[in-house]
């Protein structure tokens, strides 16, 4: 099954929680801190203005974002897990 957001969403795959502190101590599940980043795997083709054109989207499939800890639907297709938000509750773009 593929997703497609709508307008201006992003569907982002977060990143894997660290499962291990950097003192070696191995954190149980529900121990572990919500990941914030994660890769956009599908955006939306962006807000649909008054005069019927679309904003240009800030972020493209492949970005690596930050995100708010509590912010967005969590939905599994599969055995994936995907967050879906909308491009304004994206804090940043990551730059390696």
């Amino acid at each position: 099954m593929k997703l497609k957001p709508l307008d201006n969403r992003v569907v982002i795959e977060p990143v894997d929680a660290e499962d291990k502190t950097s003192g070696g101590i191995f954190l149980p599940d529900n121990a572990q801190e919500k990941p914030q980043i994660g890769k956009v795997v599908a955006a939306g083709p962006g807000a649909l203005q008054d005069a019927g054109k679309r904003t240009a989207m800030s972020v493209k499939k492949g970005d690596e974002v930050v995100y708010g800890k509590y912010m967005g639907n969590d939905i599994e297709v599969g055995s994936k897990k995907y967050v879906i938000l909308r491009e304004t509750d994206l804090l940043g773009i990551v730059e390696r």
